[in-house]
């Protein structure tokens, strides 16, 4: 099965083996969002996959 190189492309493992993905909805419209609402969005967030997707998504 060929990887999934659209998605790959967004995602990132650390040294530790996590992966780490850009948080969605930060491009447009920001401003009616709340201080927190953008502090929240900066930060990536840690992604759980099992065996069969990672292969599939980080070949």
């Amino acid at each position: 099965m060929k990887t999934n190189k659209s998605y790959s492309k967004r995602l990132r493992v650390t040294r530790r083996g996590k992966i780490v993905a850009r948080v969605p909805g930060h491009n447009h419209f920001n401003a009616k969002e709340s201080g927190s609402g953008r502090m929240r969005r900066r930060r990536q967030s840690s992604i759980h996959m099992n065996a069969s997707d990672r292969s599939r998504f980080l070949a």
